[in-house]
């Protein structure tokens, strides 16, 4: 598995919230044998500063993979689908051309009313989003070392061995 460190970025907009993706994230990982230590977190105001964010952190070499996360609404002035939009258009673009995985919980649910109900629920559900974020993380990972073993011609691919 890949020795670099992990990022975390999470958008500050309904921080409270997006909070449980990442402490649900920093206890999950530990199941995987990734200590918290590796984890370098950031936060960003929004989620449209995600992707400009990870691709400064990308060229900085030292991140094996990035993590992001952030829960986009409609929030009257801009739709949320053109943020949301934007901010997993902008991931895509720098994981491909910096060539560092990035992980996504980046929600954006169709309705969000901020009320008790919708605030409990959205709490609760980027509990399950964090782990889920750190299984992937792992398993990117894992997948990335044999890749590189690849790269390195430390193993044969299917192709190879026909």
């Amino acid at each position: 598995m890949h020795d670099g460190r992990i990022a975390f970025i999470q958008a500050c907009w309904h921080k409270r919230i997006v909070d449980q993706a990442r402490d649900s994230f920093m206890a999950e990982i530990e199941k995987f044998d990734i200590s918290r230590a590796r984890i370098d977190c950031y936060e960003v105001p929004g989620g449209l500063e995600i992707p400009l964010t990870a691709k400064r952190l990308a060229k900085t070499g030292r991140y094996a993979i990035i993590v992001a996360a952030a829960l986009i609404v409609d929030g009257g002035i801009y739709r949320h689908e053109f943020v949301a939009s934007a901010v997993i258009d902008g991931m895509m673009a720098v994981q491909l051309e910096c060539e560092i995985p990035i992980i996504s919980a980046v929600l954006t649910p169709q309705h969000f009313h901020d009320s008790r109900e919708h605030r409990e629920f959205f709490f609760d559900h980027f509990r399950i989003k964090g782990a889920e974020a750190a299984a992937a993380c792992a398993q990117t990972l894992e997948n990335m070392a044999a890749v590189d073993a690849l790269d390195s011609g430390g193993a044969q691919s299917t192709a190879d061995r026909a």
